[in-house]
């Protein structure tokens, strides 16, 4: 087999974020292009700037973003490259390249309708303003190309768009066949499974997506790649992925069975579900302990093991 591993080059960047550092990687083809952009941050860019130094390169030399997700700490340095006239990635991208201030009421709105029918009471609230505080991080620009499932990537043609949306609705990899080397993002990451993050509706859709089951599926669609070597946006670089998913799908399931537990015990609201899974969390981390409960009672809906019902606005959950 012929082994292509030195056209992928792993660069660190600093976030100020609990995960900790990101990776992008250049991606040397036809196209010079850098795989994500890091956050928008002074030690972000300098520590860009010394490492592609340290490889023979400026930052004047990328030609091209190619873009896994949407999140701040994967798109915050886009806008910084002269000569980076190609931004690439899913749609669902632009809205927050282009700060469409449509999408970002709408977003704000949505979490703010989503909790309140979860039964969050008000006085929690006013911890989603601190979703608006992603947007210093994040960089501007417009996608010059909408990528797909089954695209063959600009410039690179060993590399194919595999859609792995969960993470995030606008979230991409990239497979290269010839050696099994997979541009993962936050799909697959070595050390932790990815919040699976609850998104609004885009203007092409009449309902929100429901992340944890979407995940899980494009999980299981990973382990018929033949992925051999996976470049996650944060932790180590890892091969063990025939091991890995499964692991990552049976723990989904005993959190699931858990929450099943709760429901069997008596109803409840989702909010109540997310004080008892994350009793030290889910106030400071009320977003993604949110979204991860109702990826949870998501998972149970669609196996058909509870039911829901909504009384004065606010949604209860029990077993069936």
């Amino acid at each position: 087999m012929k082994v292509l591993h030195d056209t992928i080059t792993k660069i660190t960047l600093p976030t100020p974020y609990p995960v900790g550092d990101v990776h992008v990687y250049l991606l040397k083809g036809d196209t010079l292009s850098l795989v994500d952009a890091g956050v928008k941050t002074k030690e972000a860019w300098e520590a860009l700037t010394v490492q592609l130094k340290q490889i023979g390169y400026t930052p004047n030399d990328i030609e091209q973003h190619i873009l896994t997700h949407h999140h701040p700490d994967h798109i915050g340095l886009v806008g910084e490259f002269p000569r980076a006239q190609a931004i690439v990635g899913h749609k669902y991208n632009d809205p927050w390249l282009t700060r469409d201030e449509a999408f970002l009421n709408q977003y704000q709105q949505f979490f703010s309708d989503a909790f309140k029918l979860a039964g969050v009471p008000n006085r929690y609230l006013q911890l989603l303003e601190k979703l608006q505080t992603p947007l210093e991080l994040t960089g501007h620009g417009k996608l010059t190309a909408f990528l797909d499932e089954g695209d063959i990537l600009p410039g690179h043609a060993d590399w194919r768009v595999i859609e792995t949306k969960g993470h995030a609705q606008s979230h991409l990899s990239f497979f290269r066949e010839a050696d099994g080397a997979f541009l993962g993002g936050d799909h697959l990451l070595k050390h932790i499974s990815p919040n699976p993050i609850l998104e609004p509706p885009h203007a092409d859709e009449t309902e929100r997506a429901k992340p944890l089951p979407q995940y899980r599926k494009n999980l299981e669609k990973c382990l018929q790649l033949g992925i051999t070597t996976v470049y996650p946006g944060h932790g180590d670089i890892f091969s063990n992925v025939d091991e890995l998913i499964p692991m990552r799908l049976a723990k989904q399931e005993q959190r699931a069975n858990k929450v099943l537990h709760m429901l069997q015990e008596k109803e409840q609201t989702p909010f109540e579900v997310c004080q008892q899974l994350f009793p030290r969390k889910y106030e400071s981390e009320l977003d993604l302990t949110m979204s991860e409960t109702i990826g949870q009672l998501d998972f149970l809906e669609e196996e058909g093991k509870i039911e829901k019902t909504k009384r004065d606005g606010v949604l209860f959950v029990k077993a069936k």
